[in-house]
């Protein structure tokens, strides 16, 4: 019987002790898409076991035990559009989320058949799932969050593990995967460089 899921709020900060050790995803919930303006209103966390922790966020960014995780650099971080959500945990966490995975750069890399890289096409590719996006552009700053909000952000987590997986294949098949490990390596630069004022310009380009 497969184990059951749950989804847990927390405020502020993530409780010590709640994941086990390895991979962690992690997704975030914002305001807007500038991430030097839009707050950090939930971060999304789970360890690929079954439940997903929801922390939200008022003014107090403190956050120590999730901090503690998302800078730990034994502990690896699967994204799926590692850049923004990078910049977003930098600018109001003060921490680097590395090292990186990021689901949404291997699609690139692999899946070079097809333009639509989201996650909610990737999860009915490769996996078979269906993910609403109806929530997506709710209001994630507000005094309380439905349950469609908090199932919407638990799903952005909950399948990234599984994904991983499969792309990993794909990526080794094709001859790819130190490519995808040196992207990875350089997306917390790239973010970087989105909080710095280079958010649309290809610093390697000649033009």
């Amino acid at each position: 019987m497969a184990p059951l899921m749950a989804i847990f709020l927390h405020e502020a900060d993530l409780p010590a002790g709640v994941l086990a050790d390895g991979p962690v995803a992690v997704d975030t919930e914002t305001l807007g898409l500038n991430p030097l303006r839009d707050r950090l209103c939930l971060l999304q966390i789970a360890d690929g076991r079954g439940d997903e922790h929801l922390v939200r966020f008022g003014r107090d960014y403190a956050a120590p035990n999730l901090r503690a995780v998302l800078g730990d650099p034994a502990r690896l971080k699967i994204f799926h559009f590692a850049r923004f959500d990078l910049a977003v945990i930098a600018h109001w966490l003060g921490v680097t989320a590395a090292p990186v995975w990021c689901t949404r750069t291997a699609s690139r890399l692999v899946r070079t058949y097809t333009d639509r890289h989201g996650l909610k096409d990737l999860a009915k590719e490769l996996l078979g799932v269906d993910i609403s996006k109806a929530q997506q552009s709710s209001d994630w700053g507000a005094d309380e969050l439905t349950e469609a909000q908090k199932d919407y952000a638990a799903s952005d987590v909950r399948y990234l593990h599984r994904l991983k997986d499969i792309l990993e294949v794909r990526l080794a098949r094709e001859g790819r995967t130190e490519l995808a490990e040196a992207c990875f390596t350089f997306l917390p630069w790239r973010a970087r460089l989105d909080l710095a004022g280079w958010p649309e310009v290809d610093i390697f380009a000649h033009g």
